[in-house]
C-alpha cells in the first residue's frame, strides 16, 4: 500500500467516524528532545504532556475542534515531519 492509498482510507474513516466540525484528539508519544516541537504544532492551552516513567519520552495530547478531515490530517503531516513522533 503506498501513502496516497493509506492517506485516503484515513480520511475515509475520519469521515464515516466523525460529524464535522468536531472535537478532535490527537495523542502522541515523542521522544523528550522532540516534546516543544509537537507542543508548537497546537495551541498553548490545548497541549497536555506527560513523561514517561523514566522521562526519556513524552505523551503529548491535545484536543482541537476541527473543521474537517482535511484539517486533521494536515496536522497529522507536519507531526511526522518530527524526528521520532509515534501517533495514536
Amino acid at each position: 500500500m503506498d501513502y496516497d492509498e493509506s492517506r485516503d482510507e484515513f480520511k475515509e474513516r475520519l469521515d464515516q467516524e466523525h460529524q464535522w466540525p468536531t472535537w478532535y484528539l490527537f495523542k502522541f508519544i515523542v521522544p523528550s528532545h522532540t516534546e516543544a516541537a509537537v507542543s508548537k504544532l497546537f495551541p498553548v492551552e490545548a497541549v497536555s504532556v506527560k513523561a514517561s516513567s523514566k522521562g526519556k519520552y513524552r505523551s503529548v495530547s491535545a484536543k482541537l475542534m476541527m473543521n474537517s478531515s482535511e484539517d486533521v490530517m494536515r496536522i497529522y503531516e507536519k507531526a511526522y515531519q518530527i524526528e521520532g513522533v509515534l501517533a495514536l
